[in-house]
């Protein structure tokens, strides 16, 4: 399990300790540096008043930076960029995709090759990435940031080569074109920046050294974590409450919206100036029915979709469950390197035949109109013949 101290308590204990004296005297030789209000007054010229307003501002900034709002706007809009980024980042690279996919058409082979060669090309990198910078960040996060917010303290989980190598590591990961998600993922991502600007924030104020302090700061950066991956606030703060922590407190609840609104609001706010469009618009635009937007007979269908993916939810917790036994017994067992290659080539067969992009193709399905597209769009998927 990574994360686990490699050295002794003591040795341990020692590092800390010339850490926080090593910051504390910093911290001297800032404060000893910055003028006295006192001194300035006995001081003649022309523009000491202009140093005394000045000093003034400065002192008023530096007590203003420690306030939780400060930091929340802060993390908020490092989150939002950070996703824009990695989404533009992703963008290119499934763009990079197609257009290998579409300059080999004229050899189906070579074109079968390039499409199955390329997501590995980048999980590989990806995961031999994540492996020598920083093996914290493999895996959602989740799971040890419910560790941390319950006290227990991870060694270089949070730091900045971790966030380096999340941050790359799931670009690549996601720009394969895999099912992957990232919502996990971008709560540990949410928790490391929250974490650095912690430690920043330390410099101008004492407060942010207190651990239950920085621990409620991690609360609230995973419901950033979920807001800026989806626009969604509310279901940010409602994840932070339901899923990363047994006790929730109250005190944190307008942290944890705030930062999430802001956050969302910057994502939504970016996403509309790099399309070019009027408005913030939906993720996914639909064209129903404004007056009644369902008929009475299509309530079954829905009821019966609904008890489908109920059961859909329970396989997947049961293979997945299994799949992770199977983990487990292949650590015990030599298992030559590259043995599950051939189902990972079988599997993107019927994708490359479908032509059926994941972003684009779930746009589709919340857009299309008529029995016409519906026909192209079934056409494409049932089109498994060379």
């Amino acid at each position: 399990m990574y994360g686990r101290y490699t050295q002794e308590l003591g040795v341990y204990a020692r590092e800390e300790a010339a850490r926080i004296r090593e910051d504390g005297r910093h911290r001297r030789f800032i404060s000893e540096r910055s003028p006295s209000i006192k001194l300035l007054e006995y001081e003649k010229g022309r523009c000491v008043k202009c140093r005394i307003c000045a000093v003034h501002c400065q002192r008023f900034l530096m007590s203003r930076v420690g306030e939780d709002w400060i930091f929340l706007i802060l993390l908020g809009l490092v989150m939002a960029l950070v996703s824009f980024v990695m989404d533009f980042c992703i963008a290119l690279l499934l763009q990079a995709q197609k257009w290998m996919y579409g300059g080999l058409d004229s050899n189906v082979i070579l074109q079968y090759l390039a499409w199955v060669t390329y997501p590995v090309v980048l999980i590989s990198f990806s995961a031999g990435f994540t492996h020598i910078v920083a093996p914290q960040a493999a895996g959602s996060g989740i799971p040890e940031m419910k560790t941390i917010l319950r006290g227990v303290v991870l060694k270089e989980y949070l730091t900045l080569k971790t966030f380096v190598a999340k941050v790359v590591g799931l670009t690549c990961a996601l720009g394969s074109g895999l099912p992957l998600g990232k919502e996990g993922p971008f709560v540990h991502i949410a928790s490391l920046c929250a974490a650095l600007l912690c430690k920043f924030m330390s410099f101008f104020g004492g407060i942010y050294e207190n651990e239950s302090r920085n621990i409620e700061m991690l609360a609230a950066a995973c419901a950033v974590g979920v807001g800026c991956c989806f626009a969604a606030p509310i279901g940010g703060v409602l994840f932070s409450i339901e899923v990363t922590s047994t006790f929730f407190a109250v005190r944190n609840y307008w942290r944890g919206f705030f930062a999430a609104t802001f956050s969302a609001f910057i994502f939504r706010v970016l996403a509309v100036w790099n399309r070019d469009e009027e408005t913030i618009t939906a993720l996914f635009k639909t064209r129903f029915r404004l007056d009644f937007p369902f008929d009475l007979q299509e309530l079954p269908a829905f009821a019966v979709i609904g008890i489908a993916s109920g059961f859909g939810g329970a396989l997947f917790v049961y293979l997945n469950r299994l799949i992770f036994w199977m983990s487990a017994l292949a650590t015990t067992l030599p298992v030559p390197c590259g043995a599950f290659m051939p189902v990972f080539v079988i599997g993107k067969f019927p994708e490359y035949k479908s032509e059926l992009w994941k972003k684009p193709g779930l746009k589709f399905l919340f857009d299309f109109v008529g029995i016409l597209e519906l026909k192209f769009f079934t056409e494409g998927i049932l089109n498994l013949s060379f």
